[in-house]
């Protein structure tokens, strides 16, 4: 499909959103007033400027407050009118975006509104041009598409169409099944969006709140999929208004908006292969991988670093159970855990090390097709990254995660020792405290700038097929933490997105230190956390203590056995409960850039992450 975007979804001057819109691949642009009024040119120099980044002007838009009017406005708008028709010509722009009206002049009067649409249509059409009608969330009259239809069927001029916004349509609950019995010819252009629910004001929310495809909560789908059934052909765009985006620098803003598109398309596709018709061609990329576990952790230490994080992770129950044949890394196991700690010089390891200090540097993720699933991850706009490999050792594809990390994608068919046994020379006898039962990487948690959150969501979702839960906001002692997860189906791999709302919190310190978008903590599965904890108390690990008021309001609100409280509370853990099971928890105490492990037993079908106790551990962290 032919895939454009409007100017106002990206941060920075005109020309630089047109050569970020470019960068990412785009075929065209929708033009927001406002970007022309500020830009130091012509609109013809605009339009030399667009043909020479390969770019067409789409639509011109916003003109407002047209329809419905009494005469003397609805004649001052015509002329009103020509000026912008003036604009569009000089440009190179075949439509404008004629909104619903919102004044309070506007007249509840849909003949009225169809003739005077008419007529702005034949002005345009005697210009070569078009106007397309949408209808606002917040219109005075008309907030619906199936009411715009209505006035541009009755006005029946060849030059008018509709415009069609999944944000209108969706914010107000609207069903988008009537679309597709639209004539095709009559959609004349397509602005796709998504966004989060809120309980807020429509015009605020629209106005603040708007997210690409893919990192909300709205059914775009479903709506794209309806529009293509109608038989429209023209193009996919975004509109998006949206706060932190108006921050973030264009290129990322613009490569996560291709790949909204792409995977918003993907999607539709297999819905819909047999039924569309010839000149739309949706994105097919390879399918998205079947992750069935977290096979390693990686982290990016010095020499000194690598002695002491090695000395936490046999206080955790880790043995040392291999040497890199020919670098300077060395893996560790526990149970289906599998941690590497590199020290090589002149590593990826060790740039990310130079750059963030002592940290996470890279996951693997098993799936039964990991070239397939490197190659789904460039097909949606992520980098590739090839690691230097020595004579007989594995090779592993990796894409380049949001932040910088690395995300490797491991064959299910290797096993337990497969991955490792041509890299390391191994030995279970190597040196390590007494195993305290911990199974498998639970979750990775990861604190991000807050203008990674969204990226990140698109990333999970389009490259690795996670789904978000939903989105929480917890109290630091210092500010707000907005926590949401990621995960696949089956469960079997779980990432916990945070950000700060504030820069005092513990997690905005932690980032500033390890340069954002960052793991923070490690949680680790056991099936009897009283056990595990007693286990690795003896083995030297300390955790994070808990006010003994926590047992003391836990008992108020949760029926819960006395003693079962008295061993939490000796004990040092954690308890949540959900309709589907209980979970309890622990926190270590912290290494260096505030990384930290959590251990956790999940008791029947407990889904969530034992957020409710995250304030707890804040405070008490906070304290010491």
């Amino acid at each position: 499909m032919h895939r454009s975007i409007a100017t106002v979804s990206l941060s920075g001057t005109l020309p630089q959103k047109l050569e970020a819109i470019a960068a990412a691949g785009f075929d065209g642009f929708e033009l927001f007033e406002h970007d022309f009024i500020q830009f130091n040119g012509s609109a013809a120099t605009l339009g030399t400027i667009a043909r020479d980044l390969g770019l067409s002007v789409d639509l011109y838009q916003p003109f407002r407050d047209f329809e419905a009017m009494p005469e003397l406005q609805f004649r001052r708008s015509l002329e009103r009118a020509e000026r912008k028709f003036d604009l569009m010509q000089a440009m190179g722009a075949p439509l404008v975006l004629c909104c619903s009206n919102t004044s309070p002049l506007a007249m509840d009067d849909p003949a009225r509104a169809a003739a005077q649409l008419h007529a702005l249509a034949e002005r345009a059409a005697q210009r070569g041009l078009r106007v397309g009608f949408e209808a606002l969330a917040w219109g005075r009259h008309t907030s619906r598409y199936g009411q715009a239809w209505d006035i541009v069927r009755r006005a029946d001029h060849p030059s008018l169409g509709l415009i069609l916004d999944s944000f209108h349509t969706l914010s107000l609950k609207d069903d988008p099944a009537g679309i597709a019995d639209i004539p095709g010819e009559k959609i004349f252009f397509l602005q796709m969006a998504d966004a989060p629910l809120m309980a807020m004001d429509v015009l605020q929310w629209a106005r603040h709140h708007r997210s690409f495809p893919g990192q909300g909560d709205f059914d775009v789908v479903t709506f794209l999929e309806k529009t293509l059934r109608a038989g429209y052909t023209g193009p996919l765009s975004l509109e998006i208004f949206n706060d932190v985006f108006r921050e973030t620098p264009n290129r990322r803003t613009a490569v996560d908006a291709m790949r909204s598109l792409l995977n918003l398309e993907s999607q539709v596709r297999e819905r819909l292969d047999h039924a569309l018709p010839a000149e739309v061609a949706l994105f097919s990329p390879p399918p998205l991988p079947d992750l069935s576990g977290i096979s390693f952790i990686e982290f990016a230490v010095d020499e000194a670093a690598a002695v002491a994080l090695g000395t936490l992770l046999q206080q955790l129950g880790f043995r040392r159970v291999g040497r890199h044949r020919s670098k300077a890394v060395v893996l560790y196991r526990q149970g289906d855990v599998h941690l590497i700690v590199n020290a090589q010089p002149d590593s990826f390891a060790r740039e990310r090390f130079d750059a963030h200090g002592a940290s996470v540097c890279a996951l693997g993720l098993r799936t039964d097709a990991p070239e397939a699933a490197a190659e789904r991850a460039v097909a949606m706009r992520s980098q590739p990254h090839h690691s230097p490999v020595g004579p007989g050792e594995a090779r592993v594809p990796a894409t380049v995660a949001p932040g910088g990390n690395l995300v490797h994608f491991v064959a299910s068919a290797l096993g337990r020792d497969g991955l490792y046994a041509a890299d390391f020379v191994l030995d279970d006898d190597g040196p390590g405290a007494a195993d305290a039962g911990l199974q498998a990487i639970d979750h990775v948690a990861l604190g991000l700038d807050i203008d990674q959150l969204d990226t990140w969501v698109l990333f999970s979702r389009a490259v690795l097929g996670l789904e978000p839960g939903e989105s929480l906001e917890l109290a630091d002692p210092f500010g707000l933490i907005r926590s949401r997860g990621v995960a696949n189906a089956e469960r079997s791999v779980r990432l916990v997105l945070n950000v700060s709302l504030s820069q005092r919190t513990r997690t905005a310190r932690t980032l500033r230190k390890s340069g954002g978008g960052a793991v923070h903590h490690i949680a680790l599965r056991c099936d009897d956390i009283f056990a595990s904890v007693a286990q690795l108390r003896a083995n030297g690990a300390a955790f994070v203590p808990i006010s003994g008021n926590y047992y003391d309001d836990l008992a108020t609100r949760i029926d819960l056995d006395g003693g079962l409280i008295e061993r939490m509370r000796e004990s040092g853990v954690l308890f949540d409960r959900s309709p589907a099971g209980d979970y309890l928890h622990i926190y270590t105490e912290s290494f260096e850039n505030g990384l930290f492990f959590e251990v956790v037993q999940r008791v029947d079908g407990y889904d969530a992450y034992g957020a409710i106790n995250a304030p707890a551990r804040m405070a008490s962290q906070a304290q010491s």
